[in-house]
């Protein structure tokens, strides 16, 4: 599939791009070049130290800021396929300067929509997030503009070989600054686990999981879709017994801008959403909804019908977070006693 391609990751010395990287040198050993484009020389140094030029010669190194649309567009010359990974992240962050989560989130992406118009890019898949769906925060605000731009992007395509998609996903495993790691580090250093909220939910996937649905959606996707992955929920309350079954949980209340569950499709979303195998997809409003019926051998979800990390139906215990902690995060991995 991606043999002899040229692929582009934003954002790429990120947790998802360096997963990306391994798995895409391992699948496609035949892949043309893949480029890695990001803003921060150091992180690039590093991750080039993994992948020596004298060994992986199709690997290249891009300092860039997607802010930037000419330097974006210099990079996507004779590039085959774009994954946009780039992003302003951190919810604090975004709240406390919003200005500069809109640029990179909304503008970022408007420049990566142009450059892949302007040159002769065939695939384009942005991640998205579950803050997205009927955000409350500045930064999933940013998201689910980006979406929608790259969704529309495909009314302006015209006659181009050229289609744009996004998936959208939960919370990932191990990624830097999620709550695994965090916990891990704190049980580390004494007996008492901060959480927001004991009921509070999020969706659960790895980075594998990631990259696999990124991949999938490489090879199946028509254009104009918003892939959700069928993924099992956890309870942060759960998450810290699994890590350190005998730690103290100290509430410290729900954080600014935080949701105490986590929706990825929304009943406003569900007169559009189609279901099939392991993902949902939800299409535009005015999409040829047989096409994509017939395409992906799908049905319809009912009108209504939500996709909530709280009221979901495949939950995370102890006991499979632990396992997934070992074999995503930590093979040295065990509990805090």
């Amino acid at each position: 599939m991606l043999n002899e391609k040229s692929i582009l990751i934003t954002g790429g010395t990120g947790s998802f791009g360096k997963m990306f990287t391994k798995m895409i040198l391992e699948r496609y050993p035949d892949v043309k070049r893949l480029v890695i484009y990001s803003r921060d020389e150091l992180k690039q140094f590093e991750m080039s130290q993994v992948y020596p030029k004298e060994k992986f010669p199709q690997v290249r190194f891009f300092i860039g800021d997607i802010r930037d649309g000419e330097r974006f567009k210099r990079a996507c010359e004779n590039i085959d396929v774009i994954i946009h990974a780039a992003a302003l992240k951190q919810v604090p962050t975004a709240e406390y300067n919003p200005m500069e989560a809109v640029k990179t989130n909304v503008m970022g992406a408007e420049n990566v929509i142009n450059a892949a118009l302007d040159t002769n890019v065939k695939i384009v898949v942005a991640l998205s997030t579950d803050k997205a769906a009927a955000p409350i925060n500045l930064y999933g605000a940013t998201k689910l503009v980006s979406d929608k731009l790259f969704i529309a992007a495909n009314n302006i395509k015209g006659k181009r070989d050229l289609r744009f998609s996004v998936v959208r996903y939960g919370n990932v495993m191990g990624s830097r600054g999620s709550v695994i790691p965090f916990f891990m580090n704190k049980a580390k250093n004494g007996n008492v686990l901060p959480i927001t909220h004991k009921d509070m939910t999020r969706f659960n996937i790895s980075l594998e999981e990631g990259v696999e649905m990124v991949l999938w959606a490489i090879e199946n996707a028509i254009g104009g879709e918003l892939f959700v992955p069928k993924i099992p929920s956890y309870k942060i309350e759960t998450v810290a017994k699994a890590i350190s079954p005998n730690a103290k949980l100290e509430d410290i209340g729900i954080r600014p801008g935080e949701k105490l569950h986590e929706e990825m499709i929304t009943a406003s979303d569900s007169f559009n959403t189609i279901e099939f195998d392991k993902y949902y997809a939800i299409l535009p409003t005015d999409a040829n909804k047989e096409k994509y019926l017939k395409h992906f051998n799908a049905w319809e979800v009912e009108k209504g019908f939500t996709y909530n990390s709280g009221t979901n139906k495949e939950w995370e215990t102890e006991e499979t977070l632990q396992e997934k902690i070992k074999k995503f995060v930590d093979p040295d991995f065990k509990p805090v006693e």
